[in-house]
């Protein structure tokens, strides 16, 4: 997809997403020039605006009656906002940024901390989430559905996040990796939602397994 491809529908659903709490557009869209600058980074492989717009589309399909679809589209623009592979806060720095962009063009409070708290979920930190917590079960499910893609599309996921660890030597990033894959095959289930795990979880398992065995081989 090229550059302008990418940016009129995302520009225009911004622009949407933003009029939902009243923010004008000349104040929308510095915020949106940033975010775009940011996900376009020369070192974003895949956590780039291809990214956020696949998570876009996967909450619209996950989203239900009872969760707010605003704050979770607010949270998917903010949760890579901060991305450096070097860092363990990504997701408190990005939570924040949320706040510090958001709060002075008329977001409220109110909703930014549900914004936050949706951001910092995405540190995947854990393997289950609060009983009737959907949304952060939506955000979750939404940032892991590749995990669940075709073989081809899983691989070009895999190799994205090595360029996006270049820095790494390749021992050290096999064992990181398999660490990382280790960790989410030890969970009882993925996916959160009902849906996901559908129609996910066990093409994500034979896509963790079949990277696991090469990162072996």
């Amino acid at each position: 997809m090229s550059p302008p491809q990418q940016l009129h529908p995302l520009h225009r659903g911004w622009a949407t997403l933003l009029e939902r709490y009243g923010v004008a557009p000349a104040d929308a869209e510095p915020v949106f020039d940033l975010l775009a600058a940011a996900y376009s980074a020369p070192d974003r492989y895949y956590h780039n605006l291809d990214h956020v717009a696949d998570m876009l589309r996967a909450v619209s399909r996950l989203v239900g009656p009872a969760d707010d679809p605003w704050a979770l589209q607010l949270a998917v623009w903010f949760h890579d906002a901060v991305y450096d592979p070097r860092a363990k806060d990504n997701e408190e720095r990005s939570a924040e940024l949320a706040a510090d962009l958001l709060g002075p063009v008329g977001v409220p409070r109110s909703d930014l901390e549900r914004v936050g708290r949706l951001i910092r979920a995405t540190a995947h930190l854990t393997g289950t989430e609060p009983a009737g917590d959907h949304e952060t079960a939506v955000l979750l499910d939404a940032d892991l559905a590749i995990l669940g893609a075709t073989e081809d599309r899983y691989r070009r996921y895999a190799a994205d996040i090595r360029r996006e660890y270049a820095w790494v030597p390749e021992a050290d990033y096999r064992a990181g990796r398999t660490r990382v894959i280790a960790h989410f095959l030890a969970r009882p289930r993925l996916y959160r939602t009902d849906l996901m795990f559908a129609v996910g979880e066990a093409a994500a398992r034979a896509n963790l397994r079949a990277e696991l065995a090469a990162l072996s081989g």
